[in-house]
């Protein structure tokens, strides 16, 4: 089965396609703005590559949400919740994480079927 890589960097690619699965890197939103617009920023990165591999987001089967206080989950559920189509919704969890830097609240992983 081959693989398919699409905005390739040095560390890492935006998207992996493994046969009919596409698993995206992880996401995070513009620094500066709370857990709701990050969570916005995020969620439309995610639609955009998404159709960069060919499927949306009624096809996505997991993600994997890290917010680095738990104390906003409600605030980033609020926003998920206004994106993510009914009778469509993936297998999820959420956790709490030291992301990568002290200005990023909330980061998403995806997996999704084509």
């Amino acid at each position: 089965m081959s693989i398919r890589r699409i905005d390739v960097g040095p560390r890492m690619s935006q998207i992996v396609i493994h046969g009919n699965t596409v698993y995206l890197a992880g996401q995070v939103g513009e620094p500066g703005g709370n857990v709701a617009s990050q969570t916005r920023d995020i969620l439309a990165a995610i639609d955009e590559f998404l159709a960069q591999a060919g499927t949306d987001k009624t096809k996505i089967l997991q993600a994997i949400i890290w917010l680095a206080d738990m104390s906003t989950f409600s605030e980033m559920n609020a926003e998920w919740d206004k994106w993510v189509p009914q009778g469509h919704t993936p297998a999820r969890a959420s956790g709490e994480a030291k992301l990568a830097g002290p200005e990023y609240l909330v980061e998403i992983i995806i997996t999704a079927a084509i």
